[in-house]
């Protein structure tokens, strides 16, 4: 999915949309504070009348709970508008065990809760012989948790081992103080010991985002999200448009280097952009402009031409190299490129 379709100037990302699917960790909050202006831009596009989702790879925390998250930040969010990475682990842990099973659990309250929800018996013990591994991120998650996972699956599944389902296999969580590891680095303390890899249930995997239009019946939705990896990737794969924010994990190095598959429809510093008219990329010879920026590939140079905004310069820039069909690597980039004005101050 391409960075600039051929719409008119004056459309805005949410122009037609009627689901709004967002992320929350680094869209809505890092940590339990909101991120600036992410709170009234949401009311806003939902009094405009768009419904919210929230796609959420967070496996620690039940729906209720981020919902009363959601409701104490200013949203107007009920447990049934969170679709979570549990939920869709759910799913994948129907097909592949008897009902009533029991399940070893690694991770929060949000995994328990599922797990019970969907009539599974959880475990923390892997001598209770699980039918089945599910693991999800929780801050309290230890090596007592890790080691008993290990355990479990020390038999390979295609030898007659049990099904292993990861919620998510995020790298990275954004938090108050910053940049926290995610659920990915559990999951891989647990492949390193046991040579096995997770069948991974939520983002970037399509069935999350299917799951979530199906719920919210959408015919026109709009993905939010900031990560390239998860979000973006997951979109395009489930056929829905993006909108990256640069509020979170991904930064302008990281647009710039993005693969074909994880490319957004739309590149925005925070969510007041939402509702501004998107600029269309204009090709002059071997010049992409955006508004007063403008871009050119000379050769292995990326050369500014002109400066413009710096949301502008950094779309121009990505049009201009995705358009290239060269890998960043091959390019010699200004460090004004890589330059992260974006990133929003945290508490």
């Amino acid at each position: 999915m391409g960075l600039f379709s051929k719409r008119a100037p004056e459309r805005t990302p949410l122009d037609g949309v009627d689901v709004v699917l967002a992320d929350l960790d680094g869209v809505v909050y890092a940590g339990p504070g909101a991120l600036p202006h992410a709170v009234e831009s949401l009311n806003r596009a939902e009094a405009e009348g768009r419904r919210l989702g929230y796609i959420t790879n967070n496996a620690s925390r039940t729906d209720a709970t981020v919902a009363a998250h959601l409701a104490e930040l200013g949203l107007h969010t009920k447990p049934e508008d969170v679709v979570t990475s549990p939920q869709a682990a759910m799913t994948l842990l129907a097909q592949r065990v008897a009902p009533g099973s029991t399940i070893l659990v690694v991770g929060g309250d949000g995994l328990v809760d599922e797990l019970q929800k969907a009539g599974f018996v959880p475990t923390r013990s892997a001598g209770d012989q699980p039918a089945a591994v599910v693991q999800g991120f929780a801050p309290d998650v230890n090596w007592t948790q890790l080691a008993e996972a290990a355990f479990a699956l020390q038999i390979p599944e295609e030898e007659g081992g049990i099904p292993w389902i990861a919620t998510n296999t995020d790298w990275t969580i954004p938090q108050a103080r910053g940049i926290a590891p995610g659920n990915g680095t559990l999951v891989s303390a647990v492949h390193t010991a046991v040579g096995r890899l997770a069948t991974v249930a939520g983002k970037p995997e399509a069935p999350i985002f299917h799951a979530a239009v199906a719920r919210f019946d959408a015919a026109s939705p709009l993905m939010i999200g900031d990560r390239l990896d998860t979000d973006i990737l997951g979109a395009n794969r489930a056929g829905v448009p993006s909108v990256l924010v640069l509020t979170g994990i991904d930064r302008p190095k990281h647009v710039l280097a993005a693969p074909a598959d994880s490319r957004p429809t739309y590149i925005v510093e925070d969510l007041r952009q939402l509702f501004e008219p998107y600029p269309v990329a204009v090709v002059k010879g071997d010049t992409v402009w955006v508004r007063d920026a403008a871009v050119r590939i000379s050769g292995a140079d990326v050369e500014i031409v002109a400066e413009g905004e710096p949301i502008d310069l950094l779309r121009a820039a990505a049009k201009a190299i995705w358009d290239s069909g060269r890998a960043i690597f091959g390019f010699r980039v200004p460090e004004q490129l890589y330059a992260d004005p974006f990133r929003p101050a945290r508490g």
